[in-house]
């Protein structure tokens, strides 16, 4: 019998794709472990194997679709001594995402799916002493529609049934209104704004481009706004004072750079974070639904600028790893972010992110907490500011400043003013990280 080939699940949290491109035509042989597709999911580009050997006797989805839902048909695999003749005889799930070959097709889907379904006929009701009224399914709807009770009205067809003309001439009782008020379902909580159309019509005649939403800013924005809403944030901020990093950071890097290392202030906040979490391992922690899960390894989670969204790739075991093999597996992560071929068990994961803007100039800034995640530090530039040292008197140093957004059902106020005072302390002395 022909095999159905699936959409595959290619991480824990795909519920849909895109199939970029097929690897193989109809009528190609291939092999377990051969490459069949392209796939792309929220976050990456990845190649799909085939799990059986045949003949590929029919592709379902053509090349470019997007929207696919895993588990959805894709292609349909031949076994030895089969044809595409079998294939119309087995049986075969209906693809849950049709291809979108154009634009046509694309506005006719959504359509489709948004229609409303035929009311059903109400429930035939029941008189007051348990008996029956009979009434035809049009008269029901009409007296559903009238607010009629079909109790207090007498039929005139066989038997006593009640049909279209009892009601039609039928007046609903003063009492009946309040009634079926309070019986009405409750109207359709307001969409959380402007629709397309709404929006599209406000910028009539001006000048624009439309910019289709790609798989990875829809679950950017999907995300994002259920953190804001969902998640009860406060803000820890603090400024922290670099002199001393810089200057050791600059030693260091003299030392590493026959290895051909070259450490950023980042790695330094990275290092500072994971030892933090160590510190205060009460927010190293995760919400998960109905429990809290405290991890033991400091795994941060560092987001990274691509083109068209972010990512953030996970640096595990961080308070374990030196500064010159935490900064060479970020680069090496930023770098297959931006190419979009991270994996998924390298971008998912972690307790605590790290979100940088300060080589763009942004003094600071206050980030959201990205689920499961207990909180994250936002980073602003450093930059010369007169301060008042020890002694009292004005000097002038390298400040930077951070905000740490914080989910309040893992950490309290208290507690996640400690991870902070941790994280400034090592920052402000790095050479304590080392130890």
């Amino acid at each position: 019998m022909p095999t159905e080939i699936l959409m595959p699940a290619l991480s824990p949290t795909m519920e849909e794709g895109t199939l970029a491109k097929w690897l193989v035509k109809e009528g190609d042989t291939v092999s377990s472990g051969d490459l069949l597709a392209e796939i792309e999911t929220d976050k990456a580009t990845m190649e799909f194997e085939a799990v059986d050997e045949g003949v590929v006797g029919k592709i379902l989805v053509p090349e470019g679709t997007e929207g696919v839902k895993v588990n959805t048909p894709i292609a349909v695999l031949l076994e030895e001594g089969e044809s595409a003749d079998d294939i119309a005889t087995a049986p075969t799930k209906a693809p849950e995402a049709a291809p979108a070959a154009d634009a046509g097709h694309e506005a006719a889907a959504p359509a489709a799916s948004e229609a409303p379904a035929p009311a059903p006929a109400p429930a035939a009701p029941v008189k007051a002493d348990g008996g029956r009224i009979f009434a035809s399914p049009l008269a029901r709807r009409i007296a559903a529609q009238k607010a009629l009770d079909l109790a207090q009205i007498k039929g005139s067809g066989p038997h006593g049934r009640i049909v279209k003309a009892d009601v039609e001439g039928a007046t609903a009782p003063t009492a009946a209104p309040a009634a079926s008020a309070s019986a009405a379902p409750a109207p359709a909580a307001a969409p959380a704004g402007p629709s397309a159309d709404m929006v599209a019509r406000i910028y009539e005649g001006r000048e624009y481009e439309e910019v289709k939403l790609d798989g990875m800013r829809k679950t950017i924005a999907a995300r994002l706004a259920e953190a804001k809403q969902t998640i009860p944030h406060f803000y820890l901020r603090r400024d922290i004072k670099l002199d001393a990093l810089l200057k050791f950071r600059s030693q260091l890097n003299k030392q590493l750079e026959a290895r051909g290392v070259k450490l950023s202030v980042n790695d330094f906040i990275i290092k500072a974070v994971a030892n933090a979490l160590q510190q205060v391992p009460e927010c190293n922690a995760v919400w998960a639904g109905d429990r809290v899960l405290q991890l033991k390894p400091s795994d941060v989670a560092v987001a990274v600028a691509i083109e068209g969204g972010l990512f953030t790739p996970v640096l595990q075991d961080a308070d374990t790893k030196s500064l010159s093999a935490l900064s060479t597996e970020m680069k090496d992560l930023a770098a297959r972010a931006r190419e979009r071929k991270l994996a998924p068990h390298e971008y998912q994961g972690g307790t605590f992110a790290v979100s940088n803007l300060g080589m763009f100039g942004i003094d600071n800034f206050d980030a959201i907490v990205n689920p499961p995640h207990a909180g994250i530090l936002a980073v602003g530039t450093g930059a010369k500011k007169p301060v008042v040292g020890e002694d009292g008197e004005l000097t002038v140093a390298t400040v930077m400043s951070v905000t740490m957004s914080v989910d309040h059902r893992v950490i309290d106020g208290a507690l996640g003013a400690q991870l902070l005072q941790a994280i400034v302390d090592n920052l402000e002395n790095p050479m304590v990280m080392l130890a």
